[in-house]
């Protein structure tokens, strides 16, 4: 199988986790693209989607499935997103679309949050994959000598923009042994809006795409 046939699997998988008659919220890439194509099949079974991203809003309303603000939708159900890299605590790095934090939001506000992606992802210490940061504009000098201190090599997101109006700080040659630590660690620089690192809420539920079929795992 390849990759793709891999992220169709699990996002197939994930439809289980949806419960009738409830919001759920809805992460945004190319694994969270294939929910929500597998979604609309069962559409009508939810009242609505809180969506991670304008991305992936749009696709969502393309398939004719409701989208409403996380204001109005109160506690979710579920979150069903994909990550960058896991570890076997399921703990994530994700932001590699740069909607990192709406998805940490969106995460936090979801009673469940069910991680779909390829075997390729699980690795057994994060940090290979450059951790994506989002930073208010004006911060981007003073964080990125304060990353570099913690021995990242910080390196700015060309062209891009977040749906937040921010930019996105990707930080390379970093060996994450305490992700929960280092998380909170990040959160405490000024200048930072989010951290990719999905530590301190990490997944409950890892469903992995293997060539013998999905693996399921659970935190703890």
């Amino acid at each position: 199988m390849n990759q793709d046939e891999l992220k169709k699997q699990v996002a197939e998988a994930a439809l289980e986790y949806v419960e009738s008659g409830t919001v759920i919220g809805v992460g945004t890439g190319s694994t969270a693209n294939f929910f929500i194509d597998a979604l609309a099949g069962i559409k009508g079974k939810i009242d609505g989607t809180v969506a991670s991203s304008v991305a992936s809003a749009e696709r969502l309303k393309g398939h004719g499935i409701p989208v409403l603000d996380l204001n109005e939708a109160g506690e979710l159900s579920v979150y069903i997103d994909g990550a960058d890299e896991t570890n076997s605590q399921l703990h994530l790095i994700k932001g590699g679309g740069g909607a990192l934090t709406r998805e940490k939001i969106v995460a936090g506000a979801s009673r469940k949050f069910v991680c779909i992606c390829d075997e390729s992802k699980l690795v057994s210490v994060l940090g290979a994959f450059p951790l994506p940061i989002e930073v208010i504009p004006m911060a981007q000098s003073y964080v990125a000598r304060e990353l570099v201190k913690l021995g990242g090599r910080p390196e700015l997101r060309q062209g891009f923009t977040t749906d937040n109006g921010n930019i996105i700080l990707d930080v390379k040659d970093l060996e994450i042994m305490e992700p929960c630590k280092f998380e909170s660690e990040l959160n405490n620089i000024p200048g930072i809006v989010t951290v990719g690192i999905f530590a301190n809420r990490p997944a409950d539920v890892l469903l992995l795409g293997t060539a013998n079929g999905v693996d399921t795992r659970t935190a703890g």
